[in-house]
């Protein structure tokens, strides 16, 4: 009998010592990092929509959980990348609206880095995140000081990309979104900066697809660029370079339309971005006869609009062998890798 009641003591004092090294730490912890359209409904929970959106934070220990909710629109579930230190990045779909994920675990006691990235776009609804589950959080004291900024359409979102866990024509449209492997973001990581996602699928520079009733220039300056009103704060990021790959879902449009309209919303950047170079792109999914109007459009467009920091760049062939006639995921690497090539000789990186 006395026995047994040491044991019961000795695992009630292991479970209070277990729960004694987990420490909640709230969304607004000043050792965790925002990059991306972020707001903050209430002083513990950063809510975003964005596709791209990410989290990171440094933490010592073996494991690190993290608290979200999604918002669960009409059913919709989202998916988040997860990358701890330099493993390959997990992708996983939420399950509910509150949720507790088992981020890392049985790691090597010491100091780790994690990133969580919203996978899926503004039109499956927001995420809110709402803290970490660890050991111990620590400062981050190295982060980079470039900044990307990528403008565009499902292509950008990483939509139709994945098959890992959905092959093409199975599961939901959102299925095979994966925004951390895509073209930006690798870009970025290739090029050691941050980014920022500013895209919605099936949005045009002046038409979009869909029966959308929203084109980019109307909704760019949104956080959350599908349907949403708040207004985006640009003193918060502030681009070394933005690309924009519009004009997949435009179509064939009248030349002198599309270049004025093309122009205005130049204007409309460098009036956010004073410094930014700005580069305006091919649509890599573009069949060979969009493809030579777009890039007419293209050339038209930097040689009327007067800025001397704005330039282009042409995707050297078709990329189409995912979902729906998009980039698939290594398809998006060889995307990536045409464009830090380019960035990289424009900028003298």
């Amino acid at each position: 009998m006395i026995h047994r009641i040491l044991f019961s003591l000795l695992i009630l004092c292991s479970l209070q010592t277990s729960a004694q090294e987990t420490i909640d730490y709230r969304a607004n912890h000043p050792y965790i990092q925002y990059t991306g359209r972020v707001v903050k409904p209430s002083f513990v929970r950063y809510r975003f929509w964005q596709p791209g959106v990410y989290i990171r934070a440094k933490f010592s220990g073996t494991y690190c959980n993290i608290v979200i909710e999604d918002e669960v629109r009409y059913n919709q579930h989202n998916y988040l990348a997860i990358q701890v230190d330099d493993q390959p990045a997990r992708r996983i779909e939420i399950t509910s609206v509150h949720n507790v994920i088992k981020a890392a675990s049985n790691l090597p006691d010491g100091e780790h880095m994690i990133t969580i990235c919203k996978n899926t776009e503004a039109g499956i609804g927001y995420l809110d995140f709402l803290g970490f589950q660890c050991a111990k959080l620590l400062p981050i004291t190295s982060t980079p000081s470039r900044r990307l900024e990528f403008i565009g359409n499902s292509i950008t979102c990483g939509t139709g990309s994945d098959q890992s866990s959905f092959p093409c024509g199975t599961g939901q449209w959102y299925d095979q979104h994966n925004a951390y492997m895509s073209y930006g973001p690798l870009t970025a990581r290739n090029l050691d900066a941050k980014w920022m996602l500013s895209s919605v699928s099936g949005i045009g520079l002046i038409h979009s697809c869909c029966d959308m009733k929203i084109t980019m220039p109307q909704v760019f300056d949104k956080i959350n660029m599908r349907d949403d009103s708040l207004k985006w704060n640009f003193e918060t990021y502030q681009p070394h370079v933005v690309t924009v790959c519009l004009g997949q879902n435009d179509g064939k449009q009248d030349a002198a339309t599309f270049c004025k309209a093309y122009v205005q919303f130049i204007r409309t950047l460098r009036g956010y971005y004073p410094d930014a170079s700005i580069i305006l792109l091919s649509s890599p999914m573009a069949d060979a006869e969009l493809s030579t109007i777009l890039k007419s459009n293209i050339k038209k467009t930097v040689a009327t609009c007067g800025d001397k920091n704005v330039s282009y760049y042409f995707f050297s062939k078709r990329y189409h062998g995912g979902c729906g006639d998009h980039p698939t995921l290594e398809e998006h690497k060889l995307i990536a890798g045409e464009l830090t090539a380019y960035i990289k000789k424009l900028k003298g990186w």
